[in-house]
């Protein structure tokens, strides 16, 4: 059997086996933008102190569905990131969740093996849920503009301690969609390479991707290199139809829409701060400019929605957001802010 026939065999068995999945009777994970309420019952001290992400702990993840029944789950789970996960910057973790694939068949988290789970940054301040709920938005905005996007979950998660007498602590927190997943979701493969070229990618969704990115104020990301020593990309996936590759961003804590306050810019890009806008897309890409930016005006409403639709928002992320997104809609509708601060800025 050939190599393509080969992965064209094993894509055709994983599309039955999610078609199989989301006959079980269960509503899948992703499929619904309901805030799922959960539980997480673990050695909560080791986690916080030790911070491994190579050593799991064990734990359990339960949950009670629509109908009322209680769905628990052996778990493990282990520290990720590398910037949250240091002690001088958040001093609970993002966690990698791990769950038995057997276990969690016929439940809505059938498919699922290994999941990122992005949490609060600090235990006893409220505010950082609020950078939680802006991130998620900042993923939701990118899956209204394209289906090349990772799908996400908003959870309200009980975190259970069992080393201590700690009263359990409630918590905002979403699941990002699997990259391999959301490669049969599309019918693509994530790519593992060294690095790219510009030329190697997708023209019109890398233009789309970067004014994207623009949008929502990140620089803190690269679509053909990764940080040193590891795969491309810097928050951002290569997925590959076997003719074009696509990037599909991830990772968007630093950007000036969530405003963490941990978050600085890269002191080489000479912005002030994160809030600041500046363009990294291509000058090569322009002549795809126009669509893209009419595009993402023809989504305005619904972005805008997104602040009604996501539970949670406090008055004060409201009123930022709204500003921020504002200044974003006001530059792309005069055509003297684009020649400055897209036709000019461009690499």
């Amino acid at each position: 059997m050939t190599h393509l026939n080969l992965r064209i065999w094993t894509t055709t068995w994983s599309f039955l086996f999610l078609g199989f999945a989301s006959n079980s009777g269960a509503q899948a994970l992703f499929d619904s933008r309901d805030i799922l309420e959960v539980s997480i019952e673990a050695p909560l001290s080791t986690f916080s102190r030790d911070r491994s992400d190579v050593d799991y702990l064990d734990g359990t993840f339960s949950y009670t569905d629509g109908k009322g029944e209680l769905h628990a789950f052996d778990l493990k789970m282990r520290a990720r990131g590398r910037y949250r996960r240091k002690k001088s910057t958040c001093n609970f973790p993002p966690v990698r969740l791990n769950f038995k694939t057997e276990q969690v068949a016929g439940s809505m988290l059938e498919g699922e093996d290994k999941l990122k789970l992005v949490t609060h940054c600090q235990n006893k301040r409220e505010k950082n849920e609020q950078y939680v709920l802006r991130e998620y938005m900042a993923y939701r905005i990118l899956q209204i503009l394209t289906d090349k996007s990772f799908r996400t979950r908003l959870l309200r998660i009980t975190y259970i301690n069992n080393e201590d007498d700690d009263e359990p602590m409630t918590k905002y927190g979403f699941v990002i969609e699997d990259d391999d997943n959301m490669g049969i979701r599309l019918g693509m493969e994530p790519r593992e390479v060294k690095a790219l070229g510009y030329g190697d990618l997708d023209a019109r969704q890398t233009n789309l991707v970067n004014l994207f990115q623009y949008l929502i104020g990140n620089t803190d990301y690269s679509l053909i290199r990764g940080p040193a020593d590891d795969i491309c990309c810097h928050n951002s996936v290569p997925f590959s139809d076997g003719s074009t590759i696509s990037p599909v961003p991830y990772d968007f804590d630093f950007s000036g829409l969530v405003d963490a306050p941990y978050a600085d810019p890269n002191p080489q890009l000479k912005i002030r701060d994160v809030r600041t806008r500046l363009y990294r897309g291509r000058c090569s890409h322009n002549e795809h400019l126009p669509d893209s930016i009419a595009y993402i005006v023809s989504k305005k409403d619904e972005i805008y929605a997104l602040m009604n639709e996501i539970a949670g928002f406090d008055r004060g992320s409201r009123q930022s957001i709204t500003r921020y997104l504002d200044d974003f809609f006001a530059e792309v509708s005069n055509q003297k802010t684009i020649e400055r601060n897209f036709l000019r800025k461009c690499s």
